[in-house]
């Protein structure tokens, strides 16, 4: 049975499908913020259309003496599966063509294939992945929330981490914990902290300490405080980023850079938008 992908089908060699791939490949990881936080998993096979997820119950840790004999008397609360629904995954895609002259010409002359349509094929799935998972964390349903002061203000930016890490840890979610901005507030920690000579952006991350990212997928006034860990949030993927070859369009030739991958947010109160 042929392969889905259906590759053997294009005029391209073994050789011009590796760069075709290492371009694609090299063009998304410049884009793609989402995967520098969150944890992966799978992939679990392009044939896959929906994915477990289960909100785990019950989140008081066991203190009394009988703790050790299995919480005797049902005085514990028992971590456990509340609820499982299915979630299915989103098919990402974009197309591009090369044309059939410039294929020739390359394999006339011995000369490289110009691969910039998939380069910016895969710029554009990159791009919809992170809005995909940005919209998911602002929207997620029970997630925290405080204020948001105003950056331009000294300090205030370390308050507000500050404040949002407190009330995460008084939850039962703890560090790492990343820090998630937009260009704007990304730009004012970069101004000098009270005259002490360092950039609130350094402070700001002995808090942040897994990392402070910046994404054009979030507002200006909106900032996100997130719990780092497979058990809180995780990016599955049914199929990862690659390229196929859709067949001819006329004489030329037309592919797809396409991804099948599904955000879930296990443990919304993991999330602390800053609004």
């Amino acid at each position: 049975m042929a392969e889905w992908h259906m590759r053997d089908d294009a005029p391209l060699s073994s050789e011009e499908w590796r760069q075709l791939d290492e371009t694609v490949v090299t063009a998304a990881r410049r884009v793609l913020v989402g995967r520098r936080f969150i944890n992966l998993a799978g992939p679990f096979g392009v044939g896959t259309q929906v994915l477990p997820l289960d909100t785990i119950e019950g989140t008081e840790a066991c203190t009394h003496p009988e703790a050790a004999a299995g919480c005797a008397g049902g005085e514990c609360d028992v971590l456990h599966v509340g609820a499982r629904r299915f979630l299915p995954f989103a098919l990402i895609h974009k197309d591009f063509s090369l044309s059939w002259q410039d294929i020739e010409s390359a394999h006339q002359f011995n000369m490289k294939l110009e691969f910039g349509p998939a380069a910016a094929a895969a710029t554009l799935v990159a791009a919809a992945e992170d809005r995909m998972i940005f919209e998911g964390l602002l929207s997620a349903e029970g997630r925290q929330s405080l204020p948001l002061s105003d950056w331009a203000t000294s300090g205030n930016a370390l308050n507000d981490v500050i404040a949002a890490s407190q009330q995460l840890a008084d939850c039962g979610f703890y560090p790492p914990y990343v820090l998630l901005v937009g260009s704007v507030l990304y730009g004012m920690l970069q101004r000098v902290y009270n005259g002490s000579g360092h950039q609130e952006y350094e402070l700001v991350a002995s808090v942040a300490d897994g990392g402070i990212f910046r994404s054009p997928f979030l507002p200006p006034g909106k900032a996100i405080l997130v719990s780092q860990g497979p058990h809180n949030l995780d990016l599955a993927i049914a199929q990862d980023i690659i390229t196929a070859y859709l067949g001819p369009d006329g004489l030329d030739h037309r592919f797809r850079v396409l991804e099948s991958v599904v955000l879930r947010i296990k443990r919304p109160g993991a999330i602390c938008v800053l609004e």
